[in-house]
């Protein structure tokens, strides 16, 4: 199930990888360091106000919808769940709209902060209707819709950018106007299915009690990755902030796709284990997981921060590329951190429904960043808000690991973990030694093609995760059975 799950979900992770990249590449040679960088803070800003006001919804949707499921109350959640997106939207479009009209703002930033408002509304309601899609299993209907709305999205937004001269507003219009589309093919087929219970208010209630905890743990996360681009941007300037962010961009995305792969495809199985078959059967799934976010995660992040340079030339423009090449190494340690701390170490809290206890942690380790990056940042520029940020995700991955066992002991899987370890030892000498090309591309393809080889080898002799297991067994298997 788990190896059906993952290919169906591979094609969002696959469009999340284009676009990411795509988006830095394009948008920093189509807008100037300065608009670039007033993007990505509108973009921030955007993603914590969606956060905020949606985000513990999506999540309590997402954690009750097996048990509703199985005790034939899905309509009543349907018709719940759309009531307070309602709710919330309506209002929010109202003073939202009011106080960009009223702020005393220039006419393009105007504009930007407006589409990328209306993105956010329009995309909360389109991410509420793909969670109950993801949290019912039906991974290919998910997996359309989403890889439709970001290649849609970043598409459109090029085209508002170079032909509409839209400047930083572009890509929240290209975006707000996809996902309008996929909200309008899939909401309406949900809101059919949906009707009213006597259980309405009590479980609306119970929504926020476990989504509110969820929401405030993420907005903490969010502001761990975002808020050191308003630190930059006070002290060093939009443009600084724009290259900073593109680095970023480059290496968290990288990290982000395999997290977000695997994270999206498990979540939901792991509930489902615990609910349908107990401990043992969510701790067996977990065990896998782990295994196999070591096994693809440790030598993305190292084998990222090595051709670090060669990635900043190819993808970023050449104004800040090279501010960018010097926090990725950096970016990709943390982002190895992040996403085994978000999509590993937090389902303990998830699963022992212990949400407060998960936000406490995120809120500190958001503080911790922010004082770091206010010390570190103005003394090392660039570097020292990296630096910040790899300390701070530190911090927070080790207290969760440990913190998490009581709310639900996760198996730590030393042995996958320690060969994945030297399986990317293995891959980071050969990377060290191969000859680079003057030619970013050529030396991307020489790099990544040597270092693909030698840790696959390596990993295969060591059997991380398993896949020597996997690979020999898939062998043997007539193609009868494998289909």
């Amino acid at each position: 199930m788990l190896n059906r799950h993952l290919l169906a979900y591979l094609p969002v992770y696959l469009a999340q990888g284009l676009v990411g990249f795509g988006a830095v590449a394009v948008f920093t040679r189509l807008l100037s360091p300065e608009e670039y960088g007033r993007y990505v803070l509108i973009l921030a800003a955007a993603s914590l106000i969606g956060t905020l006001a949606f985000t513990w919804l999506d999540a309590a949707v997402a954690r009750h919808h097996a048990r509703a499921a199985a005790r034939g109350r899905l309509p009543g959640q349907l018709f719940t769940a759309w009531k307070l997106y309602a709710l919330l939207a309506a209002p929010a479009a109202i003073l939202g709209g009011l106080a960009l009209w009223l702020a005393p703002l220039g006419a393009e930033l105007k504009a930007a902060c407006s589409f990328a408002f209306v993105y956010t509304l329009i995309r909360s309601g389109l991410t509420l209707a793909l969670e109950t899609r993801r949290a019912g299993g039906e991974a290919w209907r998910y997996s359309l819709l989403e890889t439709f709305t970001l290649s849609a999205g970043f598409a459109l937004g090029v085209v508002f950018v170079s032909a509409g001269g839209l400047g930083a507003a572009g890509p929240f219009a290209g975006m707000a106007l996809a996902a309008a589309i996929a909200f309008l093919i899939d909401a309406p087929v949900l809101l059919s299915k949906s009707k009213r219970d006597r259980a309405d208010s009590k479980r609306a209630a119970a929504f926020f009690a476990y989504g509110a905890p969820v929401a405030v743990s993420l907005i903490f996360e969010h502001l761990l990755s975002v808020g050191d681009r308003f630190v930059i941007a006070a002290f060093l300037g939009e443009a600084a902030t724009g290259a900073y962010a593109a680095g970023y961009a480059v290496a968290d995305r990288s990290l982000s796709i395999v997290f977000l792969w695997l994270g999206t495809t498990t979540g939901p199985l792991l509930i489902a284990a615990l609910e349908h078959r107990g401990r043992a059967a969510a701790r067996d799934v977990a065990r896998n997981t782990a295994g196999l976010m070591a096994l693809i995660g440790f030598p993305a992040a190292a084998g990222l921060a090595l051709v670090s340079g060669d990635v900043a030339r190819l993808l970023i423009g050449a104004e800040i590329a090279g501010q960018a090449a010097n926090v990725i190494p950096f970016i990709a340690l943390s982002g190895l951190m992040n996403g085994i701390m978000t999509f590993y170490f937090h389902e303990a809290y998830i699963l022992g429904r212990r949400p407060r206890a998960m936000a406490m942690i995120m809120a500190s380790a958001a503080i911790l960043n922010l004082v770091l990056n206010l010390i570190l940042t103005p003394r090392f520029g660039l570097t020292g808000a990296a630096l910040a940020t790899v300390i701070a995700y530190g911090a927070a991955l080790v207290t969760c690991a440990v913190h998490g066992r009581a709310a639900f002991p996760l198996p730590v899987p030393v042995k996958a973990w320690s060969s994945a370890a030297l399986a990317t030892g293995v891959m980071a000498v050969v990377l060290v030694i191969l000859p680079s090309p003057d030619a970013a591309f050529a030396a991307l393809i020489v790099k990544v093609g040597g270092g693909v080889a030698a840790y696959g080898a390596a990993a295969l002799l060591l059997d991380v995760a398993g896949c020597r297991s996997f690979v020999l067994a898939r062998l043997s298997t007539p193609k009868e059975a494998q289909a």
